[in-house]
């Protein structure tokens, strides 16, 4: 019997029948009546509640998982341990000192893996993203060990493993990617600037950390904003919003907002739909920094206020599939801080469809998942994925 083919009604008529249970055995069991578990089977009525499938799959002795034709997943396996294992080698390998020449590929064709590596973590791909970084990074230190003019591929593909293993949690070894990164943009004000953005989500949590991303911004500003290229104000205005939400997460709403507008003066002349340095700034992106500030100052419903607005805006389809899922994330947790879980599992089984592997494999995904999973208005698609993942 194939599980994931199969109607969850017809599991339940195929279970209940190993189990030797009639319809009305089955529904005195659970307080039901014979009608329901008849239409349940001939699935006219669907099981919506999570307490409902747990009840059922209590009474015919298997776990919700089975029930729901998947396999149980552990509540904290967010990741694969061998293959963070691996970006850990890779990270901690120094190919400069390998005794016999390794294979080098042209500058060019890592070009090309570090754009593929970003285009997957852009498009919440990220099982695909931690199976291609280890090579990725063996790769873009042995181009740059015999040829040190890739140094911007060095620094891009740090970013692009920081970016993914703050997704992770994984904050440690982020912080190294970002500091290698930080390394190898040395004596470049525009690599700096580049992986500064990526050092300020690594440290979001550290007050530090706002005055090396200013230092950072106010190095590539231009000194009239008027005549600054879109590629430079993108990365000061990136910078300002990491600086901001650093800000917010250590409860200075004040110093947050001025930051936050002095980027949204800088977005307005980028515009929308550009993604210079792989910033994706923009006048929305800006917004949705001034949601998830809202949401880290514990002010749900100022967030969802901008929530709303934000994403009837013209830049929201523009921005990476990724930015977007993350901002759905921080929607959801709004909507939990207004006591609203309703609202929350809307959101959040919006961001499922748009980047499934948002919610189900970063932590933060699956913490709101959890949450919201076991509320009476959770879309049965809800519940049934946080059975599966073994949050509830």
């Amino acid at each position: 019997m194939n599980g994931d083919r199969v109607p969850i009604g017809r599991r339940v008529a195929y279970l209940r029948a190993r189990r030797r249970l009639s319809q009305q055995s089955l529904a005195d069991r659970l307080g039901k009546s014979k009608s329901w578990v008849d239409k349940v089977e001939r699935g006219v009525r669907s099981l919506e509640r999570v307490s409902t499938i747990r009840d059922i799959a209590a009474v015919l002795r298997v776990d919700a998982a089975t029930l729901l034709g998947r396999d149980a997943q552990p509540a904290n396996a967010v990741g694969d341990s061998e293959e963070i294992a691996r970006i850990r080698g890779a990270l901690s390998a120094y190919e400069v000192m390998r005794e016999r020449p390794a294979p080098v590929l042209s500058p060019d064709r890592v070009a090309r893996h570090v754009g593929y590596a970003w285009t997957a973590y852009q498009h919440a791909r990220y099982p695909k993203v931690v199976e291609l970084l280890p090579s990725l990074l063996r790769d873009v230190q042995r181009t740059y060990a015999r040829d040190p003019t890739a140094g911007r591929l060095v620094v891009e593909a740090y970013r692009v493993t920081a970016a993914l293993l703050v997704k992770l949690d994984e904050t440690d070894l982020a912080w190294l990617a970002a500091d290698r990164a930080m390394a190898a943009a040395t004596g470049d004000r525009v690599l700096v600037a580049a992986a500064a953005v990526q050092l300020g989500q690594v440290l979001r949590s550290s007050a530090r950390a706002r005055s090396v991303l200013l230092t950072a911004a106010y190095r590539i500003a231009p000194s009239d904003l008027g005549a600054g290229s879109p590629q430079e104000l993108s990365l000061c205005g990136a910078l300002l919003v990491q600086a901001g939400l650093v800000a917010a997460r250590c409860g200075d709403e004040r110093a947050s907002g001025d930051l936050l507008d002095e980027a949204a003066e800088m977005a307005a002349r980028v515009g929308d739909g550009h993604d210079h340095h792989r910033t994706a700034f923009g006048p929305t992106a800006v917004e949705l920094a001034r949601c998830a500030a809202a949401v880290e100052w514990g002010d749900g419903s100022a967030a969802i206020t901008r929530h709303k607005q934000a994403v009837r805006r013209d830049g929201w389809r523009l921005l990476p599939v990724e930015h977007r899922a993350a901002h759905l994330i921080d929607a959801a947790r709004a909507y939990l801080q207004t006591d609203d879980p309703g609202n929350a599992a809307r959101v959040l089984l919006d961001a499922e469809i748009l980047a499934p592997y948002e919610v189900r494999r970063r932590p933060a995904g699956r913490d709101v998942l959890a949450q919201v999973a076991p509320g009476p208005k959770a879309p049965a698609m809800i519940g049934e994925l946080a059975l599966s993942l073994g949050l509830v």
